[in-house]
């Protein structure tokens, strides 16, 4: 098998690739957007997506391509999930917004029900909504300072908070990210992802720079996203648990992008048993439409009216479709993430034997997956090789490539998947 049926009206198979890539009006347009958009874009590949049906990207070209980045880990329902979208219909036909921070919309509060009911929280939550993952951050960055009344934070080398001000300021996973922009936000500090960073914080920070009293929370990826799909050592995260409980410290735990059924659990915190203080999601919770949420014990949201508010925030639209997209997660998309990870792990882990001088690991839970390669070198000209090939993939870190596919991905859609991906692989190796 070397392709899969299209699951849209069209019989034609995918991936299917009909002009050289880019195609001749994604030159064009890309011409246009050069011209008016923001430089500041990075772009992955030069694609231009007009329509999306499950795990198919077509662009304005027509060509199809097998989509194993889902948008950074967005679409977790696929592309235009059929419930999804009838849910956003619905909502936009009745009520497009009124600001949450004025009103009490019903679908606000019916989201924040669902995450306190799925949260990895014991105990009664609350939750606020906001716009994205950076949203998220800021929020949690607020709460803390307000609740323990104390000013520094903790972040790990590698990981990625978004990039608004004090998000930022937590991201450890680029330099370029903080080129030009200081004075950051103050208090923030960086350790080693992993064990080696609670003993920094132990030997180093809490003995010789800061004392623990005076740091209000560890902002933590269970699974790094940005940093390369990094999976910590098996007491990294207990560990991280006790060293807060010790001194006082809130325990944010940062599920933006492993979160939403992604490893096969609700919470990737899940995988270790740790309970956080406070949740933080996005990305995957609307299958596309721009919401975000920070979930904390109800008894540390003890600030007061007009201590931090979103006019879109909550968006009655958004929340509609967190709610198909949760009903999707948990009734069939949660358990298909285990099995379709394990099928991807399985034929992902021969390429370190078969492909050791350019492919060094395989790693990841569920449906979030790094294959790291010796050089960035080579984990860009695979996504590249993967793009002509029409599989969408995405590096992170300095050297790895991930595969976060939607939810849904089926057995075949897997098999096709790692054919190319393995296909992309031995040509980057052949090329020496």
């Amino acid at each position: 098998m070397t392709e899969v049926a299209n699951r849209t009206a069209s019989a034609r198979p995918l991936p299917h690739i009909v002009t050289e890539l880019p195609g001749p009006k994604a030159r064009e347009h890309i011409a246009i957007d050069r011209e008016y958009v923001t430089p500041s874009l990075p772009r992955a590949y030069q694609i231009v997506p007009v329509r999306g049906d499950g795990v198919m990207v077509e662009d304005i070209d027509g060509n199809r391509f097998l989509d194993f980045a889902a948008g950074i880990a967005v679409n977790s329902t696929g592309h235009s999930h059929p419930d999804v979208v009838a849910a956003i219909a619905e909502q936009a036909a009745t009520l497009l917004h009124c600001a949450s921070s004025d009103y009490y919309l019903p679908v606000y509060a019916e989201v924040a029900r669902q995450l306190d009911r799925i949260a990895p929280i014991s105990g009664p939550t609350r939750a606020f909504l906001c716009n994205s993952g950076a949203e998220a951050v800021e929020a949690a960055m607020k709460l803390a300072r307000y609740v323990t009344g104390r000013q520094n934070l903790v972040a790990f080398l590698g990981a990625f908070h978004g990039r608004t001000y004090g998000a930022m300021t937590l991201t450890g996973s680029k330099a370029r990210y903080h080129a030009h922009y200081s004075p950051l936000v103050p208090g923030v500090y960086h350790v080693p992802y992993g064990n080696a960073g609670i003993d920094e914080l132990e030997q180093r920070v809490f003995r010789r720079l800061m004392p623990a009293e005076e740091f209000a929370a560890i902002f933590v990826e269970p699974i790094q996203g940005e940093g390369g799909y990094v999976v910590p050592e098996p007491d990294f995260l207990p560990r991280l648990r006790r060293l807060c409980d010790q001194h006082g410290i809130l325990l944010v735990d940062d599920e933006i992008q492993s979160g939403m059924g992604r490893t096969g659990q609700w919470w990737a915190i899940q995988h270790w048993g740790v309970e956080p203080d406070v949740v933080l999601t996005a990305k995957g919770i609307a299958s596309g439409l721009p919401l975000g949420a920070m979930v904390a014990r109800s008894e540390l949201m003890s600030w007061p009216a007009g201590a931090h508010g979103s006019t879109f925030g909550g968006n009655p639209v958004s929340c509609a479709a967190a709610l198909a997209t949760m009903r999707l997660i948990e009734n069939e998309f949660m358990a298909n993430a285990a099995e379709r990870g394990n099928q991807l792990l399985a034929g992902l882990r021969p390429l370190v034997r078969r492909h050791d001088r350019i492919v060094r690991d395989v790693r990841g839970i569920g449906l979030m997956i790094g294959i790291e390669f010796y050089s960035a070198a080579s984990a860009n000209a695979v996504q590249e090789e993967c793009f002509q090939r029409g599989l969408l993939v995405l590096t992170a870190g300095e050297d790895v490539v991930r595969m976060s596919p939607a939810l849904n991905l089926t057995e075949d859609e897997a098999v096709v998947g790692l054919r190319i991906f393995e296909q992309a692989v031995a040509a980057i190796d052949a090329r020496g």
